[in-house]
């Protein structure tokens, strides 16, 4: 019974750090800016973003590996969907993050959600 205790409080520990995630982030083309989210959300240039699997709703700081600028945006979108992304943020997220293409980030949720 011990081993089982243990290996469920490492089972734990390992899908506590999944709440971490780390790749490219690119940004809505302004094209879209005006048009609406899976979520219903009319999206503008807020602190917006998609993810491919997190509820709608959930508040994600996106912090930017280059630079260590660091934003916290909301899902309202799903998406992308080019290989290799893990987030589509607003042209406002890009500002702060101070990237205008691609960055390599890291994801953490943050809020009651996390």
């Amino acid at each position: 019974m011990k081993a089982l205790t243990v290996a469920a409080a490492a089972l734990a520990v390992v899908n506590g750090s999944a709440r971490a995630e780390s790749g490219i982030a690119s940004l809505y083309s302004t094209r879209e800016i005006g048009t609406n989210t899976a979520s219903g959300h009319h999206l503008d240039d807020a602190l917006t973003a998609a993810h491919k699997t997190l509820p709608f709703g959930s508040r994600v700081r996106v912090t930017n590996h280059a630079n260590g600028r660091s934003v916290v945006v909301t899902i309202t979108d799903r998406g992308p969907y080019s290989r290799g992304r893990i987030i589509d943020l607003t042209p406002a997220g890009g500002r702060v993050l101070g990237f205008s293409r691609l960055a390599r980030v890291t994801l953490e949720r943050v809020g009651n959600d996390s």
